[in-house]
């Protein structure tokens, strides 16, 4: 047995998306990236790359990893690129996308030798938090003046269009894409490709993948436009668990458990948005579940089991591999989980621990 806590990766259940965005792209013509922001475990990439078409990403080692450990198309995005930084991305990527016509025009000299494209933020978005908003007031997000965005139209072939989050909902998609198509036609059709960013949970359960399908290739032979889609957390949702182990049970109002890890340094977006982790429910034996560091508000959340926690007993977080690995850090020096895959005939294969000297060479 892998000691806890770990990041238990599952093959089969991440291949079941990776089948699903497969019949998209079939079905669509769209292609497939993997946003690396979200997921970024390269031992997994092996399973994923038959499947998609290349990585997107936010910054140059994102930018690098994809290039060198996924291979494929490789696009590059960052809020703002600096001076010492272009040259290596454009070394590494197929295309290139800048926030703003001020760094597009800053450095068209530099990108000239591969496509460009600009971020467009059409002013809506599907998030409900407003940390995540990319439309939110005072957005640095893209440009979104349409007059400024086809003054520049002669140096791109493209644009990144980011604005769902968790989209569950088809007509809402449907209806905003439609927005997007009458606000911004002048320039769609003076393009060569469009992407329509992630956030669209099409590989949820009972998502219409079929009506997603035809909209997307009615939108792309609108434009005579390639529409490529970033899936993060649609590519790995139901695919990994966190597997933490009980350290102390103690009693305060409620009956708590206290485990081998930490929302602030292994889930970390619990914290940040202030929800629970995916825990068991079954039983009439209820617990809070909590983290191990010093950080009082550090719980995974409210439990059920069907017999009383021990000592040693197990504990499988469900869903936590979105913005879980890519996130995780040394506060307060708890041991960072260690990474498994589950193959698909059921063995576990451990691929990485991490130990004091990773925590140690993290510092100076």
């Amino acid at each position: 047995m892998i000691p806890t806590p770990f990041y238990l990766i599952d093959e089969a259940r991440l291949l079941v998306n990776m089948r699903k965005i497969d019949a998209l792209r079939a079905a669509s013509g769209a292609k497939a990236l993997l946003a690396l922001k979200c997921f970024a475990t390269w031992s997994a990439f092996d399973i994923m790359r038959p499947y998609m078409d290349g990585t997107t990403s936010s910054s140059l080692y994102e930018l690098r990893l994809g290039h060198e450990k996924f291979g494929k198309e490789t696009h590059a995005y960052s809020v703002a690129w600096s001076d010492r930084e272009i040259d290596e991305a454009c070394s590494y990527a197929d295309k290139i996308i800048f926030n703003s016509v001020g760094q597009l025009t800053r450095f068209e000299a530099q990108s000239a030798g591969i496509k460009r494209g600009l971020r467009l933020n059409p002013r809506f978005s599907t998030s409900g938090f407003d940390l995540a908003d990319p439309a939110r007031p005072f957005s640095r997000l893209g440009e979104w003046d349409l007059a400024k965005l086809l003054g520049v139209a002669e140096l791109i072939s493209g644009v990144m269009i980011h604005y769902n989050c968790e989209n569950r909902d088809f007509a809402l998609f449907d209806d905003q894409l439609g927005r997007i198509e009458r606000d911004f036609a002048p320039l769609l059709e003076k393009l060569d490709w469009v992407s329509l960013g992630g956030g669209i949970h099409f590989t949820g359960e009972g998502y219409p993948l079929d009506a997603l399908a035809a909209r997307l290739k009615a939108f792309s032979e609108r434009f005579g436009v390639q529409v490529y889609l970033e899936p993060g957390e649609a590519s790995i949702t139901q695919s990994t668990s966190l597997e933490v182990s009980v350290l102390d049970l103690l009693e305060n109002g409620k009956t708590l458990a206290i485990v081998d890890s930490s929302i602030e340094a292994h889930m970390l977006d619990l914290l940040i948005y202030r929800e629970s982790a995916k825990l068991p429910q079954q039983g009439d034996h209820a617990y809070q579940i909590c983290g191990k560091s010093c950080l009082a508000g550090d719980i995974f959340g409210e439990a059920r089991f069907p017999a009383p926690l021990k000592v040693g007993d197990r504990i499988s977080v469900a869903d936590a591999a979105g913005y879980t690995m890519v996130k995780k850090n040394w506060f307060n020096g708890v041991n960072m989980p260690s990474i498994a895959i589950r193959r698909e005939d059921g063995t576990v294969e451990r691929i990485r621990d991490f130990t004091y000297e990773d925590y140690l060479s993290s510092l100076s």
